[in-house]
C-alpha cells in the first residue's frame, strides 16, 4: 500500500535564496485574495444600491427621450388651431391648418410655419398671402342663391324626459326634436324652422344684453370658450393691425373661470376685455358636463353671432397664431368652400372614434351606441372616404332600437 505523505519544511532548513522566493510567493497571494475578497465582500454588501442606481439612470434616459415634443395636431373647423402660447400684446392669431406638426420645444409665440412632406419635397401646410396683400383683403361679396328664411324651434321642454333605455333625450336648451322633424330640416325650402338650441326661454347660457348688442356687430369672428376652469387663456398673435377692424375675437368664459381672471392686471373691465380677447361670461350653463356647454359656442356660432359670415374656432389648449383674414382667404375663397376642418390626428373612422370616446369615459356606452346606430340608419358607411381622407373602419357596436342625439349643430 502506497501513502501519500505531506511533509511541511522548515525554514530553518531552507537556503536563503528558497526563502526569499517563497515570502515574495506569499505576499503575492495575499495580496490578489486580499483584492478579490474586497471586492466580492463590498458588491454583495451594495448590490441592491448599485441595481437601484442602473434602473433611475435608465429611467433619466427614457424621460429625457419623452420630452421630446410628440406630434401635436392642429385642429381646424372653420376652426383653426395651433400650439400653446403666452400672452402677448402686439397681435394674434392661429392658423387653421389640418396637419400635424412635430414641433419643437418651448415655441411659444412661434411663427414658424409648420411644413409636410409631399412628393418628397418639403412645403408649407398653409399657403398665405403676403404681408401687404393681407392688409388689404376684404370679405368677399355674398354668393347665396338661397332665399332661405331661418326660423328656430322654441317652446317648453321637460328637463327630465327619458328614453326606454333611461338615456335622457331633451332639456330646456336642446328642446325634444322627433327624428321626422330631424329629416325635414335637412330639405332646403323657401321656409324652414328647425331645432338648434336655445330651445326655451330659460334654456340657460344666458349672456348679458351688451355683449348680446357687440355680437350681433361681428361679420368674422375667433372665438374660444374655457368652462370649469383649468385652461389658460392664450393671447392671440400673428395678425395684421387691419384684421383687428375686421374680426372680433371673443372668449366664452363662466363665472368660475372669470373669477380667476377678473383681478389679472391687463384685464379692462370697462371693455371688458383682456388683451385682444374680449370676455363674454355665460350664466346658467344648462348641462352638467362641462364637454357639452363647450360644443355651444363651437357647433353654434350662428346662434351667438347672427350677423357673422364667417367663424373661426380655437380650442382654449391652443394659441391662435395667423392672421384670421389670410386663413379664411386660404381655406375658404381661394377653394371656393364652406368649411374648413382638420382630419382626426389618431383615428379616420367614425365608430372608432366612438370606442376610444367610450374607453377615456367622456360618454356613457349606451349613449355612444345610440348615437352611432343612427349614423348606421343614415347610411354612414363603414369604410368612408370623402375627398380622399377618410379611411376604413370595422363595426363595432351592435344596432340599437332607440337613438340619441346631443345638441343640434343645424
Amino acid at each position: 500500500m502506497s501513502s501519500l505523505a505531506v511533509v511541511s519544511i522548515p525554514n530553518e532548513i531552507l537556503d536563503p535564496q528558497a526563502k526569499k522566493m517563497l515570502h515574495s510567493r506569499k505576499r503575492l497571494t495575499r495580496k490578489g485574495s486580499g483584492l478579490w475578497g474586497w471586492l466580492l465582500k463590498n458588491l454583495c454588501r451594495w448590490w441592491g444600491f448599485l441595481l437601484a442606481a442602473g434602473a433611475l439612470f435608465v429611467l433619466l434616459v427614457e424621460v429625457g427621450n419623452l420630452s421630446k415634443d410628440a406630434p401635436k395636431p392642429l385642429s381646424v373647423g372653420l376652426s383653426i388651431s395651433n400650439k400653446k402660447g403666452l400672452d402677448r400684446e402686439d397681435s394674434s392669431s392661429s392658423i387653421a391648418s389640418s396637419y400635424i406638426k412635430k414641433e419643437k420645444k418651448n415655441h411659444l409665440d412661434d411663427l414658424s410655419m409648420p411644413t409636410r412632406r409631399v412628393g418628397g419635397m418639403t412645403e408649407s401646410c398653409l399657403k398665405l398671402l403676403s404681408q401687404e396683400e393681407i392688409k388689404n383683403l376684404q370679405f368677399p361679396p355674398s354668393a347665396n342663391s338661397f332665399n332661405v328664411n331661418i326660423h328656430y324651434k322654441s317652446g317648453t321642454a321637460d328637463i327630465q324626459n327619458q328614453n326606454s333605455e333611461g338615456i335622457r333625450t331633451t332639456n330646456s336648451f336642446t328642446g325634444n326634436q322627433t327624428m321626422s322633424e330631424r329629416a325635414d330640416s335637412f330639405e332646403v325650402h323657401n321656409n324652414v324652422e328647425v331645432h338648434c338650441g336655445f330651445f326655451s326661454q330659460n334654456s340657460g347660457f344666458d349672456i348679458e344684453d351688451d355683449d348680446k348688442s357687440f355680437m350681433n356687430t361681428c361679420e368674422a369672428v375667433v372665438s374660444t370658450c374655457i368652462f370649469g376652469g383649468g385652461d389658460v387663456l392664450y393671447q392671440p398673435i400673428g395678425m395684421a393691425n387691419t384684421s383687428l377692424t375686421k374680426v372680433c375675437y371673443v372668449a366664452f368664459l363662466d363665472n368660475a373661470t372669470f373669477g380667476t381672471i377678473e383681478e389679472a392686471a391687463n384685464y379692462e373691465h370697462e371693455a371688458h376685455k383682456l388683451g385682444i380677447w374680449r370676455i363674454v361670461v355665460v350664466h346658467n350653463l344648462p348641462f352638467p358636463d362641462q364637454r357639452r356647454n363647450g360644443k355651444i359656442p363651437k357647433m353654434l356660432g350662428h346662434r351667438l353671432f347672427p350677423k357673422a359670415r364667417y367663424s373661426i374656432w380655437v380650442d382654449s389648449k391652443y394659441q391662435f397664431r395667423r392672421d384670421p383674414m389670410a386663413v379664411l382667404e386660404a381655406l375658404l375663397w381661394r377653394e371656393k368652400s364652406t368649411l374648413a376642418i382638420s382630419e382626426h390626428g389618431a383615428r379616420k373612422c367614425v365608430y372608432k372614434e366612438g370606442e376610444a370616446v367610450v374607453k377615456k369615459h367622456k360618454a356613457l356606452p349606451e349613449e355612444v351606441a345610440l348615437q352611432l346606430d343612427q349614423y348606421r340608419g343614415e347610411g354612414f358607411a363603414e369604410n368612408a372616404i370623402y375627398d380622399g381622407h377618410k379611411g376604413e373602419c370595422i363595426e363595432s357596436f351592435p344596432p340599437q332600437d332607440f337613438l340619441f342625439s346631443t345638441v343640434s349643430s343645424c
